[in-house]
């Protein structure tokens, strides 16, 4: 089987197609910004110094590759299964859905990290606000908004990444004038940061930022699924993909010089990177201004989260890997039923996390941590596979990843060399291992159900003679 821009499954010609190119571009801009860059890239700074440079620089390459590939893929076949449907064409209906329900798997249970992760930092400032009341408004809100139709999602997805965007730019700005000395009374740091103590950790200081690093880019995929409901997928994707990634690059790298040319890897100010940054800038209200911008990519990235898990799970539904109630679609060509199921889940986390506190969330990150690694890798191998039957049989591909196969196979080469630095620390071992237990799980629940469906069919078919 090759990989054709004719080669449609069903749900493409049923989801509607109206988001925009530039809401597509944006989605997958902010989905890549989020809290892991607004809170958690001060996590690397203090593990690798200013060496933390060197693992945006792999995790950034890394992130590049799987974007090509995937791009490609999505503009030959625009589907909302995405890398799963991939999966299943280049190894088969086990490995494709096992992908796809351990993505959506990820994403109900980052769904309910963000929304409780939102809710406390608005209570930081608004500390009247209960968190459970805010956690609860904030899921029903973006249920509701994806239930309103794909348009009006990416026109919340755009916005909500202008906001993000705008503040980094601004951040950038400031860090720039306050480097350069050109901040009125305020004294510049200078580079002595980074050049007299670049690796205070050694190679072992950047190996463990780089897993740490890594998930900062994680549901930049997301793209590809939304790919098949925007208005010209073979045109939106490329673009996005080329707009995203260098700006993605920009911004991270961008933001992180600033960080660690200001802030010493020791320093407390690193719990709350950006502020920290404002804070020896003198800018007034900094720490309330880049709390509010933290909360607003939290909530920007439940939106999206919703959004994929949704579309996996209508994918999934569409293709008998699960129940085909979650296929129905509703008022302006919405999975209703499926985005339900989806945030379903996220409800009862949430509640669970709200009446056990730092016992529910942990334990679920223990088992889908290292989610987006498996989809990045399977993405790559699924590429490699489907490229070389598209070319065997001349099929002409609206987007071409370039240096085929040498980009796809580096691609994998950095993702092994992850992967054994995540064997080799003792604080992602356990991680790594969880998830490969439920990847083995799953497998071999979707292994039966493909042969129990199989069965079940064959049996009609002999009845029906």
């Amino acid at each position: 089987m090759t990989l054709k821009s004719t080669e449609m499954l069903p749900e493409a010609r049923h989801l509607g197609h109206t988001m925009k190119t530039r809401q597509l571009t944006m989605m997958g801009l902010g989905s890549a910004i989020g809290a892991g860059l607004f809170l958690g890239s001060g996590a690397g700074i203090q593990a690798a110094g200013p060496a933390v440079l060197i693992s945006y620089l792999v995790a950034g390459t890394l992130i590049i590759l799987v974007m090509w590939a995937l791009g490609e893929m999505a503009a030959a076949q625009p589907t909302s299964g995405a890398f799963s449907v991939y999966a299943e064409k280049a190894l088969g209906k086990t490995a494709g859905a096992t992908v796809g329900w351990l993505w959506w798997l990820q994403l109900v249970v980052v769904i309910a990290a963000e929304a409780l992760g939102a809710a406390g930092l608005l209570a930081t400032v608004w500390p009247d606000l209960p968190v459970w009341a805010l956690a609860l408004v904030f899921m029903v809100v973006f249920t509701a908004i994806n239930l309103v139709g794909v348009r009006n999602f990416g026109e919340f997805e755009f916005w909500f990444a202008i906001l993000k965007v705008a503040a980094i730019v601004l951040f950038l700005a400031v860090g720039a004038a306050l480097l350069l000395g050109l901040l009125p009374d305020v004294a510049s740091p200078g580079l002595a940061n980074i050049t007299t103590n670049f690796a205070p950790n050694g190679l072992g200081g950047v190996a463990t930022a780089l897993f740490v690093v890594i998930f900062a880019f994680g549901g930049t995929e997301i793209v590809a699924v939304a790919a098949a409901e925007t208005e010209d997928p073979e045109h939106s994707v490329g673009k996005a993909v080329r707009t995203v990634l260098w700006r993605i690059l920009v911004f991270y790298i961008g933001s992180v010089f600033v960080i660690a040319a200001v802030l010493p890897a020791t320093s407390q100010a690193l719990s709350s990177p950006f502020a920290g940054v404002l804070d020896a800038a003198r800018i007034p209200g900094a720490g309330t201004a880049i709390t509010l911008v933290a909360v607003v990519a939290l909530l920007s990235a439940l939106n999206a989260n919703l959004y994929g898990a949704s579309r996996m799970v209508y994918s999934l539904a569409e293709r008998g890997e699960a129940p085909r109630f979650l296929a129905r679609l509703g008022k302006d060509s919405v999975p209703m039923l499926a985005v339900g199921v989806s945030v379903a889940f996220g409800f009862a986390a949430t509640v669970l996390e709200l009446l056990f506190p730092d016992r529910i969330l942990p334990a679920l990150f223990q088992l889908v941590g290292s989610t987006c690694l498996v989809v990045w890798g399977t993405a790559l191998v699924s590429q490699l596979i489907l490229r070389r039957r598209a070319d065997r049989s001349g099929t002409v591909l609206p987007v071409r990843m370039k240096l085929f196969p040498g980009l796809t196979v580096l691609g994998l080469v950095l993702l092994g060399l992850i992967f054994a630095v995540g064997f080799s620390a003792e604080s992602s071992r356990s991680q790594l291992f969880s998830t490969i237990a439920l990847i083995a799980v799953l497998a071999a629940a979707c292994w039966i159900s493909g042969r129990v469906t199989a069965s079940r069919a064959r049996r009609e078919t002999g009845n029906r003679r």
